[in-house]
């Protein structure tokens, strides 16, 4: 049997290849495995069956026989260990894929999201606009410093890799704000990350759901 994820049943992206199951597709299909998807409300998120899966509530999360597993670095990183394609067979050019990968989780996206929920939830609050330059500065630095390691190199590390790919899926989080116009290396490199077939494949399966569930 193929490995089932979860995903929302309407996502609030509204089809924009957001959420964060959009990584987990990716990386099936990056290595060619098929897989089913049991979609979930927001309810149902919130039920007894859903929490033995996922603690927090949320998506996505993943079973293959005896494994259940949430978080989608933990996830990817599973699909990366037991298909070949996503991480390099040299022991040191894995390390350091694995190394982007948390890279990508642990340092670039915080910043990221920081200013992403202000942007969406803080603009009435009265000291917005004095903490807006606050989280720019602070996502900027980052943007900087990948931008400056990738240079004018097509990936992050040699060929394409798990690292790759949760990076492009934090990067295409400032979307919406178009600060990547201000950094063509990495807009570039997400356009690569976006070009790749197996994510084509994803954000189509993904945007299908929301258009069903908006028809």
């Amino acid at each position: 049997m193929p490995p089932t994820i979860t995903a929302f049943a309407n996502s609030p992206d509204r089809g924009r290849g957001q959420a964060r199951d959009m990584r987990v597709r990716w990386a099936l299909e990056e290595v060619g495995q098929p897989y089913n998807v049991r979609l979930v409300s927001f309810e149902e998120m919130k039920q007894p069956g859903h929490l033995a899966l996922h603690p927090f509530a949320q998506i996505p999360t993943y079973e293959d026989g005896d494994v259940t597993m949430f978080e989608t670095g933990a996830i990817v990183l599973h699909i990366a260990e037991h298909h070949a394609g996503l991480l390099p067979s040299e022991a040191s050019a894995r390390a350091r894929g694995i190394a982007w990968m948390f890279a990508a989780l642990n340092t670039v996206e915080p910043p990221i999201v920081e200013l992403g929920m202000a942007t969406l939830l803080e603009r009435d609050e009265s000291w917005y606009e004095e903490r807006l330059p606050i989280l720019r500065d602070r996502a900027s630095i980052r943007l900087d410093e990948l931008s400056r390691h990738l240079g004018g190199a097509d990936w992050l590390d040699g060929a394409f890799s798990a690292g790759d790919l949760l990076m492009v899926t934090v990067l295409r989080r400032l979307n919406a704000s178009r600060i990547l116009e201000d950094y063509p290396t990495l807009a570039s490199y997400v356009a690569r990350g976006e070009a790749r077939p197996a994510f084509r494949r994803a954000f189509d399966a993904q945007l299908a759901v929301f258009t069903a569930a908006s028809g």
